[in-house]
């Protein structure tokens, strides 16, 4: 009974490969052949191009997006939580006050680095 459902699992494995590769397949066939230079030259805004492809970015951007995500993935989790907060009881609010008293510790910690100002 238990290797039925891995046989089903198993077929549903190979039946997404096969749709995977079919995919692919399909794409290099109807895909052109000859490149195209104009298509495929660096498109600026209709502007002539400026500067290289690749330039650096401040690393503040990155810091200032990393914070965004992890207090947005705190976010996710606190939802949940306050759906089921009544079943959780004590022990669930303690469990996230430390979660947010972490986080909060980490804000904190970037406040005082100043990494949430841009000049």
């Amino acid at each position: 009974m238990l290797t039925q459902g891995y046989g089903l699992l198993f077929t549903l494995f190979v039946l997404s490969l096969i749709f995977a590769i079919k995919l692919l397949v399909i794409a290099w066939v109807v895909s052109p052949k000859a490149p195209n230079p104009l298509k495929d030259s660096t498109y600026e805004s209709g502007m002539p191009l400026f500067g290289g492809a690749h330039i650096q970015f401040d690393v503040k951007f990155y810091l200032f997006s990393l914070l965004f995500i992890l207090f947005d993935i705190e976010s996710i989790f606190l939802f949940p939580w306050a759906v089921a907060f009544e079943k959780l009881g004590m022990l669930g609010l303690v469990e996230m006050l430390l979660f947010i008293g972490i986080l909060t510790l980490g804000l904190v910690y970037a406040w005082r680095r100043r990494a949430l100002e841009w000049h």
